[in-house]
């Protein structure tokens, strides 16, 4: 991301984050907005959910972002079979006290919500984006955060995509913008979950709407690099469609391996796929 001359680069810039989240709340608002009542209970591909958890899941996390605290329920979400960690059993507050809401209602919640989080944001300066905030990954800016908003949105625009049968375009700034966390953690997914061999040169070839060629090469540890030092030991090729899927552990790459083209150390390679998933 280039800046004008005499500006300072910014890593989180309010002006191009800002309208791409707000302008995935629109998109997921117009999906939502087209299902009739059996389809708020469409499943997904995120176990235990249906299409009306994502989006109360959706509520629940803005309404955290607005100062508005999880309802009480009356189970122990922690013995949910899908629960695995704090940040799941908070979005399970949300999912349980809408589980008996009619669609319409949610959908009604859902836009008071974004309504109200839209006024916040347009408030906002590039200094407030540059303001320490706990993330889901830690420390780190509001800015951040609000980047992996349009990324967790995003996956779960896809999520219900996927359940309703309503394909859309992948790509674009959005879709950029929102793959950016998923592209920045393949060191970190290729080292530490693939476990690539030290001297191992990766090359991943995308084609689809996120197409690219990304490279990485171990020395102690995993690394993007512009190119490798020498002929790939392992290439991976697949559709950039499937690749998100993987890695927001949406599929399973052995139900998928005829949509995967695997090249040099193919054990490598296999070992990789099936350890895409990074999402919490």
């Amino acid at each position: 991301m280039t800046s004008p001359p005499g500006s300072t680069a910014v890593d989180f810039p309010v002006d191009t984050i800002r309208p791409l989240l707000l302008e995935e709340f629109a998109v997921i608002d117009s999906l939502l907005a087209a299902l009739d009542s059996d389809g708020w209970f469409t499943p997904t591909n995120l176990p235990g959910w249906t299409v009306k958890d994502i989006v109360a899941h959706l509520i629940g996390t803005e309404s955290m972002l607005a100062g508005i605290e999880a309802p009480h329920v009356n189970i122990d979400v922690h013995t949910l079979a899908h629960v695995r960690n704090e940040i799941g059993a908070f979005n399970e507050h949300w999912v349980e006290s809408l589980r008996g809401t009619p669609g319409s209602e949610v959908l009604a919640q859902y836009r008071r919500i974004v309504a109200h989080r839209t006024e916040q944001l347009s408030a906002m300066t590039q200094a407030d984006f540059e303001a320490p905030a706990d993330t889901p990954v830690g420390r780190a800016t509001y800015g951040r955060f609000m980047r992996i908003r349009i990324f967790d949105c995003w996956l779960h625009e896809l999520d219900i995509r996927d359940a309703i049968g309503a394909p859309g375009d992948e790509g674009g700034p959005r879709g950029e913008l929102g793959s950016a966390e998923i592209f920045g953690a393949v060191p970190f997914v290729f080292g530490k979950l693939g476990k690539a061999p030290d001297g191992a040169r990766i090359t991943l070839e995308l084609s689809g709407p996120l197409a690219r060629t990304v490279h990485v090469e171990v020395d102690g540890r995993a690394a993007v690099v512009p190119e490798l030092s020498g002929p790939a030991t392992t290439t991976i090729a697949m559709d950039s469609s499937l690749f998100v899927r993987l890695a927001g552990g949406r599929v399973r790459a052995v139900d998928r391996l005829d949509e995967i083209t695997l090249g040099g150390d193919t054990a490598v390679g296999r070992r990789l796929v099936e350890n895409l998933a990074f999402t919490i």
